[in-house]
């Protein structure tokens, strides 16, 4: 089932019910009849196809499958309801329509995303601006696009969605099927040697659940990350974190080196850094953390610094570029830990101290990570401690 088959209304009764214990406190809590919040619970409990109440003489006592569930519901509630949305005015069919416009890049994309008529999704967002009094979308030229405030509750939606998912996916890992999956924003240095030995670890424990890897850079994965797209972020930390709706947790510290062909005219010998900047460099554009770092490394020495006729992030263009010519590169060892293997590639010298990076996981601030994924949270830590 999707998470579009149940009714916010509804979940809002099962978690009033969870808090309040009996039937009749949750009543006067969600503004609904005694005989309309039993119909809502009888509905909710039909629609997933497990119970969540045991009823009993003094009260209603959650199931183990209503404790998983109404932990996330209340999660997504809370999400519902941010700044200036009263979320009695948010519906399943108003949530998905604006999720839809936003995902699909205008209606045609909505409605091929969701099957929905178009004027059913017209008239959900219109609806829904309407009762919040905010403009969510607007017409500019043939295109629609979200206003500041629908991109803002968008990201809400997303992240309410996220919740919602996972409690369906916790209570089918209940009944002993397994749906639950978790997606990794992958960055540079964490893709070479921990990453894969954690996925690895992971999946020999928890075979059916499914691992999603979205690589990128920093800039690329953030976003997704804050709108819950991609449930955790692996790679260097950013020293000092300035984003409060952010969590970084240390998994190592990463020492980069100067790297070249086998057979470059510096290799095996003990270069300083006034040979080095003699020689052309490939490095990553200005303003990415390893740039950052050559360019400090260079600047300690009192040094200018050396041409850079090649600016890319990419290590598989590096390396491809560095076997073929007499470039250096200040590159993680793990990054080519193949290419060292093979022969290729060698490392002329290590970088100066003062020049380590942190790698780690970003997390959202508001994360509440199902079991497996904090299972696999942990077997990153393992393999990071092992390393």
């Amino acid at each position: 089932m999707e998470i579009w088959d149940l009714n916010l209304r509804h979940l809002e009764a099962i978690v009033c019910i969870a808090d309040l214990g009996t039937m009749s406190a949750a009543v006067a809590s969600v503004n609904l009849t005694q005989p309309a919040i039993t119909q809502a619970l009888a509905r909710v409990e039909t629609t997933l196809g497990t119970q969540l109440f045991e009823r009993r003489h003094n009260g209603m006592v959650p199931t183990p499958a209503a404790r998983l569930l109404v932990e996330r519901l209340r999660a997504a509630l809370g999400h519902i309801a941010g700044p200036h949305v009263n979320p009695a005015h948010v519906t399943m069919s108003r949530m998905r329509a604006l999720l839809a416009l936003a995902d699909g890049g205008g209606y045609d994309g909505a409605r091929r995303a969701t099957g929905l008529s178009l004027p059913s999704l017209h008239r959900a967002v219109n609806d829904l601006s309407l009762a919040l009094r905010r403009r969510l979308a607007e017409r500019r030229g043939k295109v629609v696009v979200l206003t500041e405030a629908g991109q803002t509750l968008a990201r809400a939606f997303r992240l309410a969605r996220v919740e919602l998912e996972a409690g369906l996916a916790e209570l089918e890992a209940l009944r002993g099927h397994e749906t639950r999956g978790i997606t990794v924003g992958a960055m540079p240095l964490s893709r070479a040697r921990v990453l894969p030995a954690a996925i690895a670890r992971f999946l020999c424990r928890h075979p059916q659940v499914r691992v999603s890897i979205v690589e990128g850079s920093r800039a690329e994965l953030v976003e997704p990350l804050r709108n819950g797209v991609i449930d955790i972020m692996v790679g260097a930390l950013r020293d000092p974190l300035v984003e409060p709706d952010l969590v970084q947790e240390p998994l190592f510290q990463s020492a980069p080196a100067v790297v070249a062909h086998r057979d470059h005219p510096l290799a095996r010998s003990r270069p300083t850094l006034a040979q080095l900047a003699a020689y052309p460099w490939i490095v990553g554009p200005p303003g990415a953390p390893l740039r950052e770092r050559w360019e400090r490394m260079f600047a300690r020495a009192g040094l200018a610094r050396p041409r850079v006729p090649v600016e890319s992030g990419s290590v598989m263009i590096i390396r491809q570029l560095l076997i073929g010519s007499d470039f250096l590169t200040l590159l993680d060892r793990d990054q080519v830990a193949a290419e060292l293997e093979a022969g290729w590639l060698t490392a002329i010298r290590a970088a100066p101290p003062g020049l380590e990076r942190t790698i780690g996981v970003t997390t959202r601030a508001s994360w509440r990570p199902t079991e497996v994924q904090a299972a696999f949270v942990a077997d990153l830590k393992a393999v990071a401690n092992a390393a």
